[in-house]
């Protein structure tokens, strides 16, 4: 089960990554469309500047050609003026007035083609002008429309990319689900089968409690009335006050642990990402270090944001280093779980990392309300998250006392009693529900925080990369600190439950006898694998007072229990030979009533031949009849006082010999006397001999499935302990992948975000040594041409 609770947690997350990507790709998807519609918009744009542009080619055509129209018109003046001129000079002596006349023409057409001269030079100069206007409009739309076109491909190709990786990861998450129906439907038939087991073990179990319970009274009542060797004065070393060892206890113990395990690595990991993207937020924002430098606050801040993994790494090796030191053959009390001392200590340790980084942490957030663009909002839950950062550092404080409250006593020995140990593990979930209270609180705060950053105008995008890698690492540290305070609470009652304590009394087990105990538990295991062999070497204290039983009384009552046996046979055999004498006396009166009915038709058939002879007969016939009936009575007179007792090899027979067959029937009854006899006799020897045969071979079968069962039972424990490794193994290499993947990733995002801010660094300094470059030149130019 703890499989699938795995199984549904890692589709968990799937799907919240799937929706996170999602929302991506619907984000993206929107910039694709907006981008196509500001390209649609520009495209149109360029389509009125084309047709502005046209009409003004038009214009400049009509102003070229009217302008030829007035170049020829003053040709033509000019030629009317030359002849006009020429005219003037032949007719000088003619009057005034066509003189004067054509002098007043001649300026007006002066005026007239100076005015057409300033006009034509006015519209070439617009003309120029609207054409190197247009000249620039066009480039500048030409290099966007590239740039979008360029942006647009990325975008698209980003979107297929997305889309692609989409389609994968349904892909993936369809065959995980087909996959965990499969395993579902296999699980529920192996819950079936296990209600199943669980209610024939749960009879059986009845069955054991109901024989245990009459065995430990029967065992109570003889340890009360059979066992004077207390030793009441020195309890420590009484051997019965040492307690019995408790396998389902240590078994538990070790589930407990491993459990406990799992979550503390799933913790660790959590608490690696929160502080390495806090260090990769340190230097994003307020001031990017690829940029200019940050505070010096800052500096310090990051550096000790880099040495988390030598204060967290230790939790998960010190846990592990208590998993293991738990086994079935070891006494799992808090007075010998010595490995819970060191992970104490690498819990302080990390505590006083916590409270070590907690002013920085909070003169980060102050920095970060001292920012110019820091609105209010962005203020308020900068203090809120002050709090919650003073709440979480308090929390583990109180974690790492009761911890180290926890591991006093396998330091020190009556240290603190079992009411106050009670308490402790008490305060422990309480003090752990606290924690997931705070961290959840903190995550809130977080994501309301990242919210309001999202609409700042300086945001960038390896911000927003690191703020939600961050928002994860919350996530699942909520996740992780939950569920150790549900499972905490859930097995708060095998924790403060006593689990070893001495017989007849309610102090805690010390050293010295869990020594005794594991020593009595090696003597015990020993005895048994011997008793296995076949070799015992002592009897067992429970048997040896059975046998004393059973020994007092057998020789008491050994003689009369023989002579019963003895009367018992006797009266058994004296049985049988009734019992035969019965057989053959029913075989003989059978034969005598077969005589009497023969005898008695013979007469019949005299006495109907008589009457039906003559009538002076039939008083003969009635003298006969009652002579014959004289005669039998005569003779069973005479039988009554002739029996005979016949004795052979078979046994007794009493015989009443008659007087034709007295000496025939004697022989032909003992022949067949012997004759049954010899087949009852051979019928019995081929039950006994079929019968021995059936036990020798239910016997050889019955060893052989007994040690073909012990030894599947060994191989099933092995290959479940195998499976078990196996699954801790995959699971624990697949969160591996999983974070070293997420790592790999956000490396490679933040990689990428470095590249292209010092692909922009180096694009702007080409430019200012191309400006500069320029510059020299012009100024050398100038410096030649002084």
């Amino acid at each position: 089960m703890a499989n699938v609770t795995d199984l549904q947690t890692k589709y968990s997350k799937l799907a919240q990554e799937y929706s996170k990507l999602r929302a991506q790709n619907q984000v993206l998807k929107k910039a694709v469309v907006d981008e196509q519609a500001s390209s649609a918009s520009f495209k149109d744009q360029l389509k009125q500047r084309d047709q502005s542009l046209r009409k003004q080619e038009q214009e400049m055509d009509s102003l070229s050609f009217r302008n030829q129209q007035l170049a020829k018109r003053v040709e033509l003046l000019q030629e009317e003026l030359a002849v006009s001129e020429a005219k003037g000079k032949k007719g000088k002596s003619k009057a005034d007035s066509p003189s004067q006349h054509g002098l007043e023409t001649q300026n007006v057409f002066d005026e007239d083609l100076q005015k057409k001269i300033e006009e034509n030079e006015r519209l070439h100069i617009q003309f120029y002008e609207a054409d190197e206007q247009h000249r620039k409009q066009e480039a500048e739309l030409t290099t966007r429309l590239q740039q979008l076109e360029k942006d647009s491909e990325q975008h698209q190709a980003v979107v297929d990319g997305l889309t692609t990786k989409y389609m994968e990861t349904i892909e993936r998450l369809q065959s995980d689900k087909a996959r965990l129906e499969v395993k579902a439907q296999t699980l529920d038939r192996e819950a079936k089968e296990c209600r199943i087991r669980t209610e024939e073990c749960q009879q059986q179990l009845r069955r054991c409690q109901s024989e245990l319970n009459r065995q430990v009274k029967q065992s109570s009542s003889v340890i009360q009335e059979k066992v004077p060797f207390n030793d009441t004065k020195f309890g420590d070393y009484n051997s019965l006050n040492v307690p019995p060892h408790n396998r389902r206890h240590q078994l538990k113990a070790r589930d407990v642990a491993g459990q406990a395990l799992s979550f503390i690595q799933d913790l660790v990991a959590a608490l690696l990402n929160f502080h390495s993207y806090t260090e990769q937020r340190v230097h994003i924002y307020p001031l990017d270090s690829s940029i200019e430098t940050i505070s010096p606050l800052n500096q310090k801040f990051s550096q000790y944001l880099h040495e988390n993994a030598a204060y967290v790494r230790p939790l998960e090796d010190g846990f592990l280093q208590l998993h293991q030191s738990i086994t079935e053959d070891t006494v799992t009390v808090l007075e010998t779980v010595v490995k819970l001392k060191s992970f104490a200590d690498n819990f302080s340790s990390y505590t006083q990392f916590q409270r070590k980084i907690l002013p920085y942490q909070l003169k980060s957030l102050e920095e970060e309300c001292s920012a110019p663009l820091c609105t209010a909002a962005l203020i308020a839950k900068n203090k809120e998250l002050q709090s919650d950062m003073k709440r979480v550092t308090s929390v583990f404080e109180k974690l790492q006392s009761y911890i180290k409250l926890l591991a006093l006593p396998s330091v020190q020995q009556d240290a603190m009693p079992q009411s106050s140990t009670s308490a402790v593990f008490t305060q422990l979930a309480a003090c752990l529900h606290s924690l997931h209270d705070a961290i959840k609180e903190m995550s809130k705060h977080y994501n309301q925080k990242a919210s309001l950053e999202q609409e700042l105008p300086t945001i960038t995008q390896k911000l927003c990369t690191t703020t939600e890698c961050l928002l994860g690492s919350l996530a699942s540290l909520t996740s992780s600190t939950g569920k150790i305070a549900t499972f905490f609470s859930n097995n708060l009652d095998f924790f403060t439950s006593p689990g070893y304590s001495p017989r007849g009394s309610t102090v805690a087990l010390n050293p010295l006898q869990a020594e005794s105990m594991l020593a009595n538990k090696k003597k015990a295991a020993a005895y048994i694998h011997a008793i296995k062999q076949g070799r015992p070497q002592s009897v067992p204290y429970r048997e040896a007072l059975s046998n004393r039983r059973i020994l007092t009384s057998s020789t008491e009552s050994r003689e009369g229990l023989s002579q019963q046996v003895q009367q018992s046979q006797e009266k058994i055999a004296r049985l049988e030979q009734e019992k035969e004498h019965w057989l053959l006396e029913a075989q003989l009166g059978k034969v005598r009533l077969e005589k009497e009915n023969q005898r008695i038709a013979d007469l019949e058939t005299q006495l109907a031949a008589a009457l039906g002879g003559s009538p002076n007969s039939q008083p003969a016939a009635a003298s006969t009849l009652s002579q014959s009936h004289e005669e039998a009575e005569r003779e069973q007179k005479d039988e009554g006082k002739e029996t005979t007792l016949c004795t052979s090899l078979v046994g007794m027979l009493c015989t009443t010999p008659t007087v034709e067959h007295q000496v025939g029937d004697e022989e032909s009854w003992e022949q067949l006397i012997k004759t049954h006899y010899m087949v009852r006799v051979g019928e019995l020897t081929t039950q006994l001999q079929i019968s021995d045969s059936k036990a020798v071979h239910f016997h050889s079968e019955c060893r052989a499935l007994a040690k073909r069962l012990a030894i599947a039972e060994k191989s099933r424990e092995t290959l479940s302990e195998e499976v078990k490794l196996a699954n801790q193994n995959i699971t624990r290499l697949q969160d591996e992948l999983t974070t070293t993947k997420r790592s790999y990733e956000d490396q490679l995002s933040m990689m990428s975000d470095h590249l292209c801010s010092m692909n922009e660094t180096l694009s702007k300094q080409r430019e200012e040594i191309d400006t500069l470059k320029l510059g020299s030149k012009g100024n050398t130019k100038k410096n030649k041409g002084r």
